[in-house]
């Protein structure tokens, strides 16, 4: 009995020991997996770092809004317009009689213009070049007693001023400076009457051709329509008329006069441009 008592606790010692061993062979086992574990995730985590950079680098860089294209402003083309200002001629007048030709003096007159132009331009790179035609009516006139005769008056009266120009110009966008240059051609009218008796004793009227040259500014402030300022001075020479037993007051025989005079103008212009912008001009670099 008692062999047998000792022999069972030997067992039982001997399994009690064999469960602890394969106890502790478990823990080690599942320790060693988790170790295993955190390595291989260690290893993914630097991986991915390191291939983080370089998938940046691949990745495609947003390229910046393209710059807004701006319209050019293009002055190639018909047009059409008004124009009104002040004009102002200067004249002198010689009479000529049996005796010779005696000066009858020279005077300045002024008055207001109105009228329109046509024309067509056509612009390359930054030069305009360009034709016109204008017509004007005009009110320049003056009254002032001769010094042959002081019972005399003589009255010169323009009446219709006409350009028929070339232009060469400079734009800058929609500002264009030009200059002009041209035949010029004026409608003229000149009396002689008596002063105390207001009865006319002599008159002539007749056009005139002389030439022209000017200046001026111009500004599209649409794409059709624009203003401006122009100087035009006008050289009309020398215009002769003839009489024919003309008698003034004071006893002088009239056969004829001479009339010479220049033209200055200042005028406001209003253009419409057929057509537009040119097409757009992109910035190539």
């Amino acid at each position: 009995m008692v062999s047998s008592r000792v022999n069972f606790r030997m067992f039982a010692s001997l399994m009690h020991a064999n469960l602890h061993t394969g106890s502790l062979l478990t823990e080690q086992r599942k320790g060693d997996e988790t170790m295993k574990k955190l390595s291989i995730a260690a290893i993914g985590l630097a991986a991915l770092s390191m291939a983080a950079p370089a998938m940046a680098a691949d990745m495609a860089v947003k390229a910046p809004p393209p710059a807004p294209v701006v319209p050019i402003y293009n002055w190639t083309g018909f047009y059409i317009g008004a124009n009104g200002g002040w004009g102002q001629s200067h004249g002198c007048v010689d009479f000529v009689t049996i005796a010779g030709t005696v000066a009858g003096g020279c005077a300045d007159r002024s008055g207001g213009l109105a009228g329109g132009q046509i024309g067509y331009r056509w612009q390359t790179n930054q030069f305009v070049l360009g034709l016109e035609a204008q017509g004007d009516w005009a009110e320049i006139k003056n009254t002032r007693i001769s010094l042959l005769d002081p019972l005399v008056s003589t009255t010169g009266k323009i009446d219709g001023i006409g350009l028929f120009t070339a232009q060469l110009g400079w734009a800058w966008n929609a500002s264009l400076f030009y200059v002009k240059g041209g035949a010029a051609v004026t409608r003229n009218r000149f009396d002689i009457f008596n002063n105390v008796t207001g009865v006319g004793l002599a008159s002539a009227g007749h056009t005139r051709w002389g030439g022209a040259l000017g200046v001026g500014w111009e500004y599209g402030f649409t794409p059709n329509w624009s203003i401006g300022v122009e100087y035009d001075h006008l050289w009309m020479g020398r215009d002769n008329s003839t009489f024919v037993g003309v008698v003034t007051p004071g006893g002088f025989t009239l056969t004829g006069s001479g009339v010479s005079q220049d033209v200055d103008m200042v005028t406001l212009r209003v253009n419409y441009r057929f057509g537009g912008y040119g097409a757009p001009v992109a910035a190539r670099y």
